[in-house]
């Protein structure tokens, strides 16, 4: 017990402390180069806080990780299992999010196992295959997927009432709810619809109109809105 204690305090002392400044400090200025090509190549809007500053600070707690495990395997386990009982609450957003958080994660090891030189390299590299494929629209299809909310009363079949105009008006479609409401007095469907590009959208809604009864329509510009 007492020699794993010596142990572990002559490893301490094997820290550099002014190598140990100098990387968790250029782990954490890559952090913020990396949350800054986050939140110029979001566009979602405003990009959230709480990410950006999440971008920053990976880094510099994998830096630190890294100089603490050192070559120690047994510690190494340690920490994997420390780690392992962190539970993760918030939900798997954008895959391009997460491909950030990996990209900080890099960072942080590169610059954790001494490889500054590298870790500035690559992160430049990738920061700026980041801004041109942004500034390209890499992967950004032409046309748009919507979401098409239809009310309709309940003595309307709704199976293939719409699929005469949805042909006219539309690439693809297909209905993704069905749902009461008003105490079951009326229907309502989503769609997931891509509407040709030479339509007239209120063409369109004019002539679901025509054949629900003139009732409610909400078409959603987005068809990740979740459908309630």
């Amino acid at each position: 017990m007492l020699d794993e204690i010596f142990d572990v305090a002559n490893v301490a002392t094997k820290l550099d402390l002014g190598n140990s400044i100098l990387t968790v400090f250029a782990a954490f200025l890559l952090g913020i180069i990396i949350s800054f090509t986050f939140m110029k190549t979001n566009k979602k809007g405003t990009a959230p806080q709480g990410f950006s500053l999440t971008l920053v600070m990976v880094p510099s707690i994998i830096a630190i990780i890294i100089l603490l495990v050192g070559s120690n395997i047994a510690r190494a386990f340690s920490l994997s299992g420390a780690f392992a009982i962190i539970r993760f609450r918030s939900t798997a957003g954008d895959p391009k999010d997460i491909s950030y958080v990996l990209f900080a994660m890099a960072a942080g090891l590169a610059c954790g196992v001494g490889l500054l030189g590298y870790a500035v390299l690559f992160t430049v590299l990738l920061c700026l295959f980041m801004a041109v494929l942004n500034m390209t629209n890499f992967g950004v299809s032409k046309v748009a997927s919507k979401m098409l909310k239809i009310t309709i009363p309940e003595d309307l079949d709704y199976q293939g009432v719409f699929d005469d105009i949805f042909e006219k008006y539309t690439i693809s479609y297909e209905l993704r709810k069905v749902k009461t409401t008003d105490l079951g007095s009326l229907f309502e469907l989503v769609y997931t619809i891509t509407i040709k590009e030479d339509i007239n959208q209120k063409d369109f809604l004019d002539a679901l109109r025509c054949r629900n009864g003139n009732l409610n329509i909400i078409l959603s510009m987005n068809a990740d809105v979740a459908p309630y």
